[in-house]
């Protein structure tokens, strides 16, 4: 059975990319494309306005279409910003954010729970990008340390990663949400390079974890259905 092909635009970053990364080809199951965008970096598109780099992302977007994509993705959930510019410009399947899912998970919950986030940068988590992902304004909202070992290594595009430090400090910001926010029902992972510690915030919160892991194995099925 053909699989279809997901196009990553990839930030322009040198970081490690562990198993569970959207960077690393074995966290997938299908065909993926991963195409650099120069002069993207981490710090540009989630500290500043991504929006000026959309003739960027719009033009290695149309590569991997003429690679075979059948849809496209991003590896920043900040993207979502030009998730309306982005579609429109490339005419094809396109889900530029984890954060695309924080209306179905919040459906799938009992009425007195909502979703949370978990996020790289609180401070730059604006409403914008959540209404742009089809999110509510109040989505409950917490970031991880700004001087920490997660931030550092990707804003500092780090050639090396403290996995054990990075997983310290990104569960324990996970129990904080759930603990200042006790109706969070759910978490979703608003950085695609968290999802290699989904297990562990589902372990410690007791709560489902949703990632970029869970929106494009979603967003594959779907492009070339399995035929039974």
């Amino acid at each position: 059975m053909t699989q279809a092909a997901v196009g990553i635009l990839m930030l322009d970053t040198s970081f490690p990319r562990p198993l569970g990364d959207i960077g690393n080809e074995g966290t997938w199951a299908f065909p993926v494309h991963m195409r650099r965008v120069n002069g993207a970096s981490a710090q540009k598109v989630v500290h500043e306005d991504p929006r000026a780099l959309l003739d960027l992302f719009i033009k290695a977007g149309q590569d991997l279409i003429a690679q075979g994509c059948v849809g496209l993705t991003t590896s920043c959930g900040f993207l979502s910003l030009v998730q309306a510019e982005l579609k429109d410009a490339l005419g094809a399947p396109f889900a530029s954010s984890p954060l695309m899912q924080l209306p179905m998970v919040e459906a799938t919950l009992p009425s007195h729970q909502r979703a949370g986030v978990l996020t790289i940068s609180q401070d730059s988590l604006s409403k914008a990008h959540l209404r742009a992902a089809g999110a509510r304004e109040d989505t409950a909202i917490i970031g991880l340390p700004k001087v920490g070992a997660f931030a550092e290594a990707i804003f500092g595009d780090r050639s090396e990663m403290n996995p054990e430090a990075c997983r310290t400090e990104i569960c324990e910001t996970a129990r904080q949400l759930v603990t200042r926010h006790k109706d969070v029902g759910a978490i979703v992972l608003e950085c695609t390079n968290l999802a290699p510690y989904a297990a562990d915030i589902s372990a410690i919160t007791g709560r489902p974890v949703y990632s970029i892991v869970s929106f494009l194995n979603w967003f594959q099925a779907g492009l070339v259905p399995p035929r039974f």
